[in-house]
């Protein structure tokens, strides 16, 4: 008698698009749970300090480094990666439209079926390589869209999810379960698969005279995000890209402090992602904003630092971890009239007991909880446990020279 297994029945598109946006939900519902389920299929060794993220040993230096010290390079010829968003394997994560054909990309579905509030295929700077052996932190870059951060990482995170639902109550997901993720293999390997990195940056507001400080939280909404909803995090947060897709803006914005400026003034103050750059470049000189911080970085009212770069164990996703410390005068005087609400989620506030809502206290105890026990975005928690490591430095107005990269 054969033992031939039955064909498999095929699925009505209706319901299988009623079971991908199930997988979907569940991700997005579950994403703290998920993301630690994932994390123990790593070795300890994989991870940077605090185990949060996914690092190679260079990738975290030994002490803070000043973020003027950080280089930047450019490749104009960024080679093809192997992994792509259009791999056999991802055909399990696409549904099928009404028609029977199947979605191209995982980001097609998603515009279809689950498309939240940001959610356009802009140019990205694709990060390469970080270099081994420089004196500074040395990172190369190419050429990128942000689509790839949604075929690639999000539907790594779709077919983990999915995988996870199947086993419940088991241990995890088995490998063979998820495909796709066998075949990115090792998630740091920059030239398997398109990297896209966002620049993670940790606001604290430093009182000199009493020596407290505080930070500034996020609440990342999933209907307004495609990737990391549900989740705190760090503010502000966003994408290494340029400012908008002329062309003139890919050499003009390819710079950290730039971006972090930007983002700043974005989801703290609200303000317009329209810079008017599809007709100009952006005079960062002639902006006031930027102005007054440039200012004050080298006033010493701000300091701007570099602490690494890692890769969410769920997703994928790699972050570039950076830290502003604001004395409290001037971070009262730009941020005011910070806003509560933002386009991707809200700002997190912390009742004092007076009646006034403040920011987060950098303290053990809040790191530590937020770090270990909150659904916070695994690289928002890797910066909070390493600029706690690092505060001496980070609150006294220190920083490395050069550095030897360690983990």
């Amino acid at each position: 008698m054969s033992t031939t297994p039955p064909p498999e029945q095929p699925v009505a598109p209706e319901a299988g698009r009623a079971r991908w946006r199930q997988v979907r939900d569940h991700l997005n519902r579950n994403r703290f749970g998920l993301t630690r389920s994932a994390a123990a299929g790593h070795a300890p060794h994989e991870f940077a300090p605090g185990g949060r993220v996914l690092a190679r040993r260079h990738w975290i230096p030994s002490a803070p480094v000043p973020l003027e010290q950080v280089r930047l390079r450019w490749q104009e010829q960024a080679p093809a990666a192997p992994v792509d968003g259009r791999r056999p394997e991802l055909d399990a994560v696409l549904p099928r439209r009404a028609d029977g054909t199947r979605y191209d990309t995982y980001a097609d579905a998603v515009g279809d079926l689950a498309r939240p509030r940001l959610f356009e295929n802009r140019g990205c700077y694709r990060l390469l390589e970080v270099a081994e052996d420089a004196a500074v932190p040395t990172l190369t870059f190419g050429r990128g869209r942000y689509f790839d951060v949604i075929d690639i990482c999000e539907a790594a995170a779709h077919e983990y999810a999915a995988a996870a639902l199947s086993a419940a109550g088991g241990p995890g997901p088995e490998a063979d379960a998820t495909p796709f993720r066998a075949a990115v293999g090792d998630p740091t390997d920059l030239a398997r698969r398109p990297v896209l990195a966002a620049v993670s940056t940790l606001a604290v507001r430093l009182d000199r005279r009493t020596g407290a400080a505080e930070f500034v939280l996020h609440w990342r909404d999933p209907a307004k995000v495609a990737s990391g909803g549900g989740l705190f995090q760090v503010m502000p947060v966003g994408m290494f890209q340029p400012s908008h897709d002329a062309p003139w803006n890919e050499a003009n914005d390819f710079d950290l402090w730039r971006a972090v400026v930007r983002e700043l003034s974005e989801e703290l103050l609200g303000s317009s992602e329209d810079y008017g750059s599809d007709t100009a470049p952006i005079d960062y000189d002639a902006w006031p904003f930027q102005r007054v911080l440039s200012s004050a970085r080298a006033a010493g009212t701000l300091r701007m630092y570099w602490l690494g770069l890692g890769t969410d164990p769920l997703t994928f996703v790699t972050d570039l971890l950076t830290v502003a410390v604001f004395d409290a005068e001037l971070f009262d005087e730009l941020f005011a009239r910070m806003v509560t609400t933002n386009d991707e989620g809200h700002r997190v506030r912390l009742d004092d007991g007076t009646g006034h809502a403040a920011g987060i206290p950098f303290t053990a105890e809040h790191v530590e909880r937020l770090a270990d026990r909150e659904p916070m975005q695994p690289a928002g928690a890797a910066l909070l446990q390493l600029a706690w490591h690092h505060r001496e430095v980070l609150l006294n107005g220190g920083g490395s020279g050069p550095s030897n990269p360690g983990g």
